[in-house]
């Protein structure tokens, strides 16, 4: 992979002031914003201005090992240089167009022969920085395919001496190599899944010498069958490395780096709160046809109706009886018959 032509001009800080014009552009910049959980780091593999066949074995066995989190340039960068001052700057670059927080960088010198620098960068802005001279180098390659590491499967890193503990040096390596091979964060990992170990020893002649070996983990069966017997083959690579220069974090960028951003809670529609510190909601419900709503008939229900049908029956039958037995003039009111009766009776007298 070739880098980019040259690192622009503007102020790379003016990136962050810019606001998304459209609706994707602001999903972008919130993935590339702080989050409570994060991604995993990707590592950008570079060559310096001059490289030996050491180093360029060295950094092709890193990016076998950070497999598919890793970006690698295959050209000089005479520009990358950043343990000088103003050298920093086409790293930053490099690094924001590949999206990559970890980076290593090899050079040779007849000043500093196959040095090795493994950095961090914060918001894209170089963090720190540390200078390894590679004394010993054996291959992965040279292991006769041992063992390689299977995708998605994670590495015990493994740091042994107490003066990762008292010595900066150390201890800023100690925190470089972890960031650098440790990948995706999780909670909880299957036994199967750990299939390797790289161990890093502060052991040498002297208080700066690093010995790093990586380690194939075979589980055999044990005395507690819950409990396997574990074997370790060495797998490469096979590094002897020396501490030369370092750059620590600044203060202010310490502190910026360390901060944790703060998620505020989803906004919930059409919730409140009431004077006693109650949640109050409000609902819209839409317009419901009751007359067509399927409902259960009880058997009660049903002797009602029927009762009640049977009551309606009865009182027709009698209004009709009533008016069958008076005859022909059945149908006519009492009041009115009263008085036929008696204009009868007057004119027969």
């Amino acid at each position: 992979m070739a880098p980019p032509a040259r690192p622009p001009a503007a102020d790379p800080q003016q990136a962050a002031l810019v606001k998304p014009r459209t609706k994707r552009g602001k999903r972008v910049l919130e993935k590339r914003g702080p989050k409570l959980v994060e991604d995993a780091k990707r590592a950008l593999i570079l060559y310096g201005g001059n490289t030996s066949a050491v180093i360029k074995d060295v950094l092709t066995d890193l990016h076998k090992l950070k497999g598919t989190e890793s970006a690698r340039f295959t050209r000089r960068n005479d520009a990358v240089k950043p343990l000088e001052p103003g050298g920093e700057a086409a790293l930053e670059f490099f690094a924001q167009k590949a999206n990559c927080s970890l980076f290593a960088l090899g050079a040779h010198s007849k000043k500093r022969p196959n040095n090795l620098t493994l950095g961090r960068l914060f918001d894209f802005h170089l963090y720190d920085c540390l200078e390894l001279g590679v004394e010993r180098h054996r291959p992965i390659k040279e292991f006769g395919g041992a063992a390689s590491a299977q995708a998605g499967n994670k590495p015990a890193v493994l740091f042994v001496g107490e003066r990762f503990e008292s010595v900066p040096a150390l201890k800023l390596a100690k925190s470089l190599l972890l960031d650098f091979f440790r990948g995706l964060e999780v909670t909880a990992l299957n036994l199967a899944g750990l299939d390797r170990v790289i161990a890093v020893f502060a052991a040498g002649d002297t208080e700066d010498s690093l010995l790093l070996r990586q380690y194939r983990i075979r589980l055999k069966k044990g005395a507690n069958p819950k409990v396997p017997k574990v074997a370790l083959d060495e797998m490469g690579p096979s590094l002897d490395l020396v501490v030369r220069r370092s750059r620590a974090a600044g203060a202010d960028l310490e502190k910026e780096a360390m901060k944790r951003p703060q998620i505020g809670k989803k906004k919930e529609k059409n919730v409140g709160r009431d004077s006693l510190d109650g949640r109050v909601g409000r609902i819209y419900m839409p317009k419901q046809t009751l007359d067509t709503l399927g409902l259960s008939k009880p058997k009660g229900l049903k002797r009602e109706r029927r009762q009640a049908a049977a009551d309606t029956k009865a009182k027709k039958s009698t209004g009709g009886g009533g008016a069958e037995s008076g005859g022909r003039g059945g149908g006519q009111r009492p009041a009115k018959r009263r008085k036929e009766a008696a204009a009868a009776g007057e004119a027969g007298g």
